[in-house]
């Protein structure tokens, strides 16, 4: 086993998926290869706090580690995220092979740790301090293509302390990037090969209104501070940018601005995630969220208006304390208001520190799954519906891989002509984020490995004859 192998483990929201990314270029940057579980001697769980008991998951996942590094005596355990900001030096006690702990504020600084622990085997570090600044990595760009979808942070933290959630404890204050560096490291991207860029904060909205946002979030010239409407515009000027888009905004705080660029920036896909939590004012009140029913559909109009075909998704949290059938109801008919394309749904778990652990009213546990359950199930159905209302049109599709249904390229038993000879079966996703599957004509460029680059990162006509429960099947437009 070579001393510089590692592996990664990711769960969670998209920034721990850009974190591990990230943190997997800066390791090969100074030599390390990736290698699968059981032969890497350094064992990266990226971990994510959002869910019900996160840590006994994580526990979990370091015994895994353990049983499959059995034989490799000097293999380590690495925990970096949201559960290693909150238990901390504790992983140390009950695992004795986590070397390294660190918090999103701390992740510029692991890669160098990761080197300095395989020099000094009896080393442990902790990187958990919250810095007042944005946290600036390194650069870490493939030498070569990037994927063509790819993701930036334009901030970290959170100020809003909803009585719910564990971020502004596991994530630390918001703090706001350097417009100049987010911009700068988009066209990077789309110089090495990315078609689409999707910008990542925990409250995108609310970008440049921090502390810390006047000294390090302003124009090349120290200018006023940089808005996110006025962010999306720069990022979507950027020359070969196909498709742009941003999660997560909080309602209460988009602007005018930034709902206007959904009918002036060609490029900011019809797509928008839009938590709404609750239907109810009383539950959204208990919860924290500054926003009224009243106000969330007057954004949620204003989109419409903005980009009349816009595709909206949501987050809703069932069962929150002193939800009443009544307050579950209002949900259910806000959802049928707005029209949701997707949600992602959960029932509500206490989080360690927050307000809403202790409030009074919590629910039975059967009664939250019921709730759920009855939301979910017409969730999908409407979900459904809307991809079968998009059979029949005509779109784009950003290949961003081959297919996992590679019998399609055999024709499926449909006559309408997806049986290509010699066809490659193809995924990628249509400017809704709504993934499609189509049969593409082989191409004869290659990579040097013989593997099928050349249809990679292509943006193609398609029209849609099929709609799966989750996906949609297309055909190439002449």
């Amino acid at each position: 086993m070579s001393d510089r192998t590692f592996h990664i483990l990711t769960f969670g929201c998209q920034m721990n998926v850009n974190d591990s990314d990230w943190l997997a270029r800066a390791l090969v940057a100074r030599g390390f290869t990736q290698a699968p579980l059981g032969k890497a001697r350094v064992n990266i769980v990226n971990t994510c706090s959002v869910r019900d008991k996160p840590e006994q998951k994580v526990y979990s996942v370091l015994g895994r580690i353990r049983q499959a590094t059995r034989k490799l005596p000097d293999a380590f355990a690495v925990v970096g995220g949201c559960v290693a900001q909150q238990i901390g030096a504790g992983f140390f006690t009950r695992f004795p092979q986590v070397r390294l702990v660190f918090g999103g504020d701390g992740s510029a600084m692991a890669p160098q740790a990761i080197e300095r622990l395989c020099a000094e085997p009896g080393l442990r570090v902790s990187l958990l301090d919250f810095s007042e600044e944005y946290p600036e990595r390194d650069a870490q760009l493939q030498s070569g293509p990037v994927p063509p979808s790819a993701f930036v942070n334009i901030m970290q933290g959170c100020d809003n302390f909803c009585a719910y959630c564990i971020v502004p404890y596991t994530r630390g204050r918001q703090k706001s990037r350097a417009a100049d560096a987010v911009v700068r490291e988009c066209a990077e991207l789309v110089e090495h090969g990315a078609r689409e860029i999707t910008l990542l904060g925990q409250n995108v909205n609310s970008y440049g209104q921090d502390a810390e946002a006047a000294r390090h979030a302003t124009t090349a010239d120290g200018g006023k501070a940089v808005t996110f409407a006025e962010l999306l515009h720069r990022v979507a000027a950027l020359p070969g940018l196909a498709r742009l888009r941003f999660v997560t905004p909080h309602p209460k705080d988009i602007a005018p601005e930034v709902i206007d660029a959904f009918g002036t920036l060609d490029n900011l896909c019809p797509r928008l995630h839009l938590p709404m939590q609750s239907g109810s004012d009383r539950i959204l009140k208990a919860m924290g969220r500054k926003y009224d029913m009243a106000r969330y559909m007057d954004i949620v109009q204003r989109l419409k208006a903005a980009r009349p075909d816009i595709q909206l998704s949501t987050d809703i949290i069932v069962g929150f304390p002193g939800e009443t059938e009544q307050d579950f109801e209002d949900t259910l008919a806000a959802m049928r208001a707005v029209g949701f394309a997707a949600s992602f749904s959960f029932c509500y778990s206490d989080r360690p520190g927050t307000r809403a652990a202790m409030l009074p009213g919590k629910l039975e546990p059967a009664e939250k799954a019921a709730r759920l359950a009855r939301l979910q199930e017409w969730q999908n159905d409407y979900t459904e519906q809307c991809l079968r209302n998009m059979v029949g049109t005509d779109t784009a599709v950003l290949l961003d891989g081959m297919s996992k249904k590679p019998d399609m390229a055999h024709g499926g038993g449909h006559e309408d002509g997806a049986g290509i000879p010699g066809g490659e079966s193809w995924q990628g996703r249509d400017p809704y984020g709504q993934p499609v599957n189509v049969v593409l004509p082989a191409r004869p460029e290659r990579g040097p490995a013989g593997g099928p680059e050349g249809w990679l990162g292509r943006i193609v006509p398609v029209t849609i004859v099929e709609a799966k429960k989750h996906s949609l099947r297309g055909v190439l437009r002449a």
